[in-house]
């Protein structure tokens, strides 16, 4: 960086030496070229110093302001050699009027940007509390320059100004997209990214949120993981400090959102694996009593060590006092491997044991426990047991969102998910979570039951009929949809859509909780029910007949009859094709020849805004044909 800015400062100073020198022989304008010499010599001190200084200067409005120097000095040059000319040369020589003096006036204001890029560099505690303000340059685009001295302050600030300035940058992130591009081709994200390493908790969150907020488009999402993001943010969900940690997980889910390539790099960093574990952390049983049982066996095991030195040291008439029969804190390996829950460890974890999570006995027990681990672990843990309750809420809710967003189309991270026991989390933070942990649990079964449905392997793994943790998501998503008011239904719906392949002919219970949906007074949530029944009666699906039997059984043709005529579109085409598998399928059902299916049929096939598509048109057309051949027309 300083051979950059001495490269670059060089010529300008080559430019107002010539200048200062060219000055002395002027002909006319003498007073404003005197003017000009006066300017320029205090110019090309403040560019020497900014060359002394090269080390400290913040690139970006460097190369703008230098740039934008040489230039004036470039043509002030060319107008002083003008006023040299004497005799008859002078004649014809044409000096604009006024134009001297508009560029003693551009000298004027260089030296007032060469005067803001150096204070601006300037660690805050060396300027004696002076404010920086804005340069001339920032006549035209005063948000640039606030940008400049936020990321400068970034580059070499106090920890404390360095914390103001993220928040700040924040704000700038938060009112406009214009401004977050700005401050990403500026340069911001590696200052940002190292206080988000290095700063105290404050200056930490407001530099991840930032991070998180720049993060709204591909394009800039793909420049902050170029600049090295996964890794930062992998290590604060390992070792940082919880609230921090929330902030991480919101941004995980920003960045993954906005732009899923970036997925990747968050996988292979473990981020995975650390956000499972925060959403285990105390929702599953067997998280917080493996820590227990690790930190006390390792303990007892030391202790034995211990004791049996002690009678060795016994037996050799060893004299020892008092204090040598305390553990002393050396003598302990606090190693957060061996303490901390693993991710990893979580495989190993039994349906059966779930958190009582209301049983003040269990909590008091649970406190009373952490302490004991607190003190083997020290700082390992972070103190997350000693969190108010309402913290470590927040961190599954966006644990669960960042999942939910990764997790999205891609195939890796749900086998991951699966092969750790956050499957079950999910169910148990869907009957016992808040709100908001509820919402996004529900997100995230859907957009892993959704990858399941395209994937053979992930679906017999993960969603196999015997496995007990499939069938306890099963059992949640179910009590969810029987209740029909929640805003965890349409998620719900659509998992148990997805998942319609893995369901055996014998299991009678999930149908007709999705038939009587179609008579919702909601036409979005009447739709969500008809697509999830579509992949039950489709023909990919290997017990296509069985499920359309049990949904005629279900009396689902009245229904789906009424939103072919009058639901809204979006209910209205899946109601439609709904009917025709059946149609297809179990064309000699007596349901369907007393509702007058075929009839229904008939009248879909006259309407243009139904027939747009040529695949319903034939499946449509292929129903109706099916049901003529096997009902009796006189009906009609």
């Amino acid at each position: 960086m300083a051979d950059i800015v001495k490269q670059i400062i060089a010529r300008p100073i080559q430019l107002a030496d010539q200048i200062i020198k060219e000055t002395d022989f002027a002909c006319s304008y003498k007073q404003d070229c005197a003017d000009i010499k006066s300017k320029t010599e205090k110019l090309t001190t403040l560019l020497r110093q900014a060359a002394r200084s090269s080390n400290e200067l913040y690139e970006r409005p460097t190369r703008r302001i230098i740039d934008d120097t040489e230039q004036v000095l470039d043509r002030t040059l060319q107008l002083v050699i003008k006023c040299r000319a004497n005799g008859l040369s002078r004649l014809y020589t044409f000096i604009p009027k006024g134009s001297v003096k508009k560029q003693s006036n551009q000298i004027e204001n260089s030296v007032g940007d060469v005067s803001w890029l150096l204070r601006v560099s300037t660690p805050a505690n060396e300027r004696d509390d002076e404010y920086v303000g804005l340069p001339p340059i920032a006549a035209n685009e005063p948000i640039l320059c606030l940008v400049w001295e936020q990321i400068a302050i970034l580059c070499c600030g106090t920890v404390e100004d360095r914390a103001d300035a993220a928040a700040s940058l924040v704000s700038l992130a938060r009112d406009n997209d214009r401004y977050g591009r700005l401050i990403i081709e500026e340069g911001g994200v590696p200052p940002l990214l190292k206080l988000a390493k290095e700063g105290r908790m404050e200056g930490q969150e407001s530099a991840i949120r930032a991070i998180g907020l720049l993060g709204r488009d591909a394009e800039s999402v793909e420049q902050i993981v170029n600049a090295g993001v996964c890794p930062v943010f992998s290590k604060i969900l390992k070792e940082g400090h919880m609230k921090v940690q929330i902030v991480v997980a919101w941004a995980v889910s920003e960045l993954a959102a906005n732009y899923p390539p970036c997925k990747e790099g968050f996988l292979q960093c473990n981020t995975i694996r650390l956000l499972v574990s925060h959403l285990a952390y105390e929702t599953i049983e067997e998280h917080s009593k493996y820590t227990i049982k690790s930190s006390k066996n390792k303990m007892e095991s030391l202790h034995a060590v211990y004791m049996a030195k002690s009678d060795h040291g016994a037996k050799n008439g060893h004299n020892n006092d008092d204090t040598s029969h305390v553990a002393r804190p050396g003598d302990i390996d606090t190693r957060p491997s061996d303490l901390e829950t693993r991710p990893g460890d979580l495989d190993t974890v039994g349906l059966h044991h779930v958190v009582t999570m209301n049983s003040p006995s269990h909590s008091q027990q649970r406190r009373e426990k952490s302490r004991r681990r607190v003190a083997l672990a020290g700082g390992s843990i972070k103190g997350r047991e000693f969190e108010d309750p309402a913290t470590k809420t927040e961190m599954k809710a966006m644990a669960a969102r960042a999942l939910w967003h990764l997790c999205a189309d891609h195939f890796p991270i749900c086998k991951t998910i699966t092969e750790s026991r956050a499957l079950l989390c999910f169910t148990v933070l869907l009957e016992k979570g808040e709100d908001e942990v509820k919402y996004n649990s529900a997100m995230a079964l859907m957009e892993i039951t959704a990858v399941a449905e395209s994937h053979t392997d992930l679906r017999r793994s993960a969603f196999k009929p015997t496995s007990p943790t499939s069938r306890e998501v099963v059992d949640k998503l179910l009590k969810i949809i029987n209740k029909g008011e929640s805003d965890l239904l349409i998620p719900s719906i659509q998992s148990i859509g997805n998942l319609a392949r893995t369901f055996r002919a014998t299991e009678t219970r999930i149908i007709p909780p999705l038939v009587r949906l179609l008579d919702e007074r909601e036409n979005e949530v009447s739709a969500q029910a008809a697509i999830a029944l579509i992949k039950f009666a489709c023909t990919d699906n290997y017990l296509h007949v069985n499920h359309c039997k049990a949904i005629l059984e279900a009396k689902a043709p009245k229904y789906l009859i009424q939103l072919t005529y009058f639901g809204e579109q979006m209910a209205q085409i899946p109601a439609l094709i709904l009917l025709c598998y059946i149609a297809l399928h179990v064309p000699d059902s007596e349901t369907l020849a007393q509702e007058d299916v075929h009839i229904v049929l008939q009248w879909a096939l006259k309407q243009g805004h139904l027939m747009q598509d040529s695949q319903l048109e034939t499946l449509v057309l292929e129903a109706k044909q099916r049901l003529e051949i096997y009902q009796d027309q006189s009906r009609a």
